[in-house]
């Protein structure tokens, strides 16, 4: 049992400090985000009302948060495609122990990142004039952690099928960018049409965004909070059961 945790850190750190030497690697992730807050954000604040005092900067900030953790989170599952294609992967494989503890390594790995860059994204937001009280950016913590193992899984899921770099990059350009624009990161979802709710409710990134920004604002928020919670915990749950049984399965 001891050597199946050790691996489990070994992994984890070596994805922390990969991410730590890729420096541009943070400045390109960060960005989009940026870009997003400080350019749709600032035009934006003074013409869209979301009601219950709340400024459109404000909304804006946990859909910004979401959004670095997704982008952060799916792309680190092509490093799974860089290691095999490097022979990396096989020399993991060969180690005396479980792939899941490899796979386990591999999510807290770039899950740990992903809130690395979701925490730069709030300290930002903050600096530039959110305000979040000291209680929420406790409790966005774990709560950016567990969206952040649900994405990440998904994108060793999708990672240990796909046989390039370049298979895997069109595959979530498919996905990440559609998760984004449907999940209400920046607009109310109350405010679309039927039509357009079913494929919002279907995006699990709807509910990580929604309980953020529950937490954020301190209240103000579309979905329930104990059913964006609850879909986030299945979410996480079913996705990194599914991420470590397909990288099990990859020869």
């Amino acid at each position: 049992m001891e050597i199946e945790f050790d691996a489990i850190y070994i992994v984890w750190l070596r994805e922390v400090k990969k991410y730590f030497r890729a420096k541009e690697r943070i400045l390109s992730s960060l960005a989009m985000p940026l870009f997003w807050f400080l350019i749709f954000g600032s035009s934006m604040r003074y013409t869209i009302n979301v009601g219950s005092n709340i400024d459109y900067s404000t909304f804006l900030a946990p859909g910004i948060i979401a959004m670095a953790l997704l982008f952060t989170s799916i792309f680190s599952g092509v490093s799974v495609i860089w290691d095999r294609e490097f022979g990396f992967l096989k020399e993991m494989l060969v180690a005396p122990v479980s792939r899941l503890s490899i796979v386990i390594g591999r999510s807290l790995g770039g899950a740990t990142t992903a809130v690395i860059q979701g925490t730069i994204i709030m300290i930002l937001a903050i600096l530039l004039g959110v305000k979040l009280s000291f209680f929420s950016i406790i409790v966005l913590i774990p709560l950016m952690i567990l969206i952040s193992l649900g994405f990440v899984s998904l994108g060793i899921t999708i990672a240990s099928l796909m046989d390039t770099v370049e298979g895997f990059q069109l595959i979530m350009n498919f996905i990440v960018m559609p998760m984004f624009f449907l999940s209400g990161a920046l607009f109310q979802i109350n405010n679309l049409p039927n039509i357009f709710k079913i494929f919002v409710y279907i995006d699990p990134m709807t509910y990580g965004v929604e309980a953020l920004r529950y937490v954020a604002t301190g209240g103000f928020s579309s979905i329930p909070f104990y059913v964006s919670l609850s879909f986030v915990i299945l979410f996480s749950a079913l996705t990194s059961i599914i991420g470590a049984y397909a990288f099990s399965r990859r020869k």
